[in-house]
């Protein structure tokens, strides 16, 4: 459930059509009839402080929830957050200092309630862990169908991106016609090998280093691996490579080290 904030305000400046009291009776319901529900939340957002959001957080977590999806705001360019952030309208965002405290928090929260990050934004009661979401961040193969929706199947030995027609209207027209027009790309060890580091470090089980081996044609360079394990943002064991609780902090960074 698409939740993204527990307070009407913060939810108008997202550009969200309900409210708060609305988002908690669809979760009640939810509760009611599925056996695994889970919610997403937006976090950093603007003139958001560190004690509203353990607020916020402490709710969500008494809500007898299983799984938590929680995002930091991230402003990209080409969205309409982008677009206001370049006019000046998005004022009040967090500054780096802010925002990793805010991230601190969150995992300090969750870690206490019983639902630890298994994910560098997903956080889980044992058990309830996402089994879709994982077969991305473990780079399996799904298949993407309806418009705009991207997959990753592999045939015949190849590995293949898919991606379908973006606009709903011309993806039921093309569908209804027999020809739903999905773009076929093969991927190459390297792109099968950074894919693999972008999510699987993503994630607290991290990436088997034979299969990145395996996928990408090579091995990491031992020059960096010995920089990031200095510096403790990374712990290899047992042929797995996991970001620590440090390298998470600094996961892009990490990983563009990773990936030169």
């Amino acid at each position: 459930m698409g939740i993204q904030a527990l307070n009407d305000n913060d939810l108008r400046r997202l550009g969200r059509l309900h409210t708060a009291a609305e988002a908690r009776r669809a979760f009640d319901i939810a509760r009611e009839i599925f056996d695994r529900v889970s919610f997403d939340l937006i976090y950093a957002r603007q003139n958001q402080t560190v004690a509203q959001w353990e607020s916020e957080l402490s709710l969500a977590l008494s809500m007898s929830v299983d799984h938590l999806s929680l995002y930091q705001l991230t402003v990209e360019n080409g969205t309409v957050f982008g677009d206001r952030f370049a006019r000046g309208m998005l004022t009040g965002l967090p500054d780096e200092n802010r925002a990793a405290d805010l991230y601190i928090l969150t995992q300090d929260l969750c870690s206490a309630a019983g639902m630890p990050a298994y994910e560098i934004s997903n956080h889980a009661r044992s058990g309830a862990e996402s089994r879709h979401n994982m077969i991305y961040w473990n780079a399996g193969d799904y298949a993407g169908i309806g418009p705009g929706a991207h997959g990753r199947l592999t045939h015949s030995g190849q590995r293949w991106a898919t991606e379908a027609t973006k606009h709903p209207a011309d993806w039921l027209e093309k569908v209804a016609h027999g020809n739903p027009d999905i773009t076929c790309n093969s991927l190459s060890t390297h792109e099968q090998g950074i894919e693999y580091l972008l999510m699987g470090l993503r994630t607290t089980n991290g990436i088997d280093l034979k299969r990145f081996s395996a996928l990408a044609g090579k091995d990491f360079d031992k020059q960096a691996l010995e920089y990031l394990t200095d510096l403790k943002l990374i712990i290899v064991s047992n042929d797995v490579l996991r970001a620590t609780e440090e390298g998470r902090l600094l996961l892009n960074r990490v990983i563009e080290k990773l990936a030169c």
